[in-house]
């Protein structure tokens, strides 16, 4: 039979029995569309969560000091501890697994006026790798450098609300801006950003000022000293030093400060590594379902289509019954009928994958909320289901073309005639 001739019978067949078709062929295209959507939504899902937790900080631990609720060293729990500047020179060289040890100074609520407006805002001290480690972009001007620092310039860094308060009506770099009556020339304007967690407040609303005049204007009050220091920001120098840095870094502050370094209340981190793994965890597991429910419905897509072409063969009795008796094979037979079943699969697929990423498309042109980057369909996506809906055609078309092929021609002939 010519390849023609035979979507034509496949055609007429189809529109014999229009509705079962379409239902059937619904099933299979809904599949696909779910495995599709369902993955894409999973994946935007991730990557709008990944967006938001690297405007805080990429791959950032943040080491805050408490109260030792453990004995160590013959001494008391309950003892009060406090991280210094002094201790990084020693934490540096006793973790090799960690990129970046800085320390961080907080003051919330300093008086702060320009020569336009006034406010009360936190003012941050660090070293200058804190605009990558806290993803604090530049949109106008630059970030401190380490020779503002060596140098102990009073300079400052402006987050964009910050600067819309201070300096409303002009660009604010080059201005004076002073931070409980001492002056710091403005060098730097941050890009703005969507930030959902911090531990102090928004970056949009502070000033961001070197760590030396920071200690020097603005140290901790007493009991503690002008060396003592709010919280350690560090960063493995890999994912996969991950863990290893943050064991280097509690165990040595824990031999600075003699606590046991498996007491988590005299060193707490906030890790938004493992954060940010739990989420991934959580949300490849939501993908993982969907996608099951996806291929639950491709699965009873195909058993449609073997109902279908069951029906076929029935109907089509005295037709294969006539081929055979003038000659066609067994053979020609199962071809035409696997190739039938393969047909219906394909077209339903086709349609499924154009609803599906047309979808997609769609959505990805509306608002998207902070925690979500749209549909983002993948090609191993697309690729599962194509695999799937290939070994799903593959088994609805075999056995009723077994069925078709293996039909009598004279049992045929004759049941048509009794009939």
């Amino acid at each position: 039979m010519r390849f023609r001739d035979l979507i034509k019978d496949t055609i007429h067949t189809l529109l014999s029995h229009k509705l079962r078709t379409a239902l059937t062929m619904f099933g299979i295209a809904w599949g696909i569309v779910s495995i599709v959507v369902m993955v894409a939504a999973g994946e935007g899902l991730r990557q709008g969560q990944k967006k938001q937790t690297e405007t805080f900080g990429k791959d950032v631990m943040i080491v805050f000091a408490g109260k030792t609720s453990l004995q160590a060293g013959g001494l008391r729990a309950g003892r009060r501890v406090r991280w210094e500047d002094t201790d990084i020179p020693t934490l540096e060289q006793d973790s090799p697994d960690c990129k970046y040890i800085l320390p961080e100074l907080g003051q919330g609520n300093i008086p702060v006026h320009s020569n336009f407006n006034s406010a009360s805002i936190t003012v941050t001290g660090s070293a200058p790798p804190f605009a990558e480690v806290r993803s604090v972009a530049v949109g106008e001007g630059r970030f401190y450098t380490d020779e503002d620092m060596r140098q102990t310039r009073r300079v400052a860094f402006l987050g964009t609300d910050a600067k819309k308060q201070l300096f409303p009506h002009s660009e604010g770099i080059g201005e004076t801006v002073y931070l409980a009556s001492i002056p710091y020339k403005v060098i730097g304007i941050m890009k703005k950003k969507e930030q959902d967690s911090s531990y102090d407040g928004m970056d949009i609303n502070k000033v961001f000022i070197p760590f030396t005049p920071m200690r020097l204007d603005f140290p901790n009050k007493p009991p503690d000293d002008s060396h003592t220091l709010d919280r350690l920001l560090v960063t493995p120098a890999s994912l996969d030093q991950h863990e290893a840095c943050k064991a280097e870094i509690v165990g040595g502050l824990a031999r600075l400060h003699h606590f046991d370094p498996k007491d988590k209340e005299a060193a707490s981190v906030w890790d938004t590594v493992e954060d940010a793994k739990a989420f991934r965890a959580m949300t490849d597991g939501m993908k993982y379902f969907l996608g099951a429910v996806g291929f639950t419905t491709l699965f009873l897509g195909g058993l449609g289509v073997m109902n279908v072409m069951l029906v076929a063969v029935r109907e089509r009795t005295r037709e294969i019954g006539v081929r055979k008796a003038l000659g066609a094979t067994s053979a020609t037979i199962l071809r035409q009928f696997f190739v039938e079943t393969l047909i219906v699969v394909f077209i339903s697929g086709v349609l499924g994958f154009t609803v599906a990423f047309g979808f997609c498309g769609v959505v990805d042109l509306l608002p998207m909320p902070p925690f979500f980057s749209g549909l983002i369909p993948s090609w191993q996506a697309a690729l599962l289901s194509f695999s799937l809906l290939g070994a799903i055609a593959i088994a609805a078309a075999m056995y009723p073309a077994n069925r078709a092929a293996s039909v009598d021609p004279i049992e045929a002939l004759r049941h048509e005639a009794g009939g």
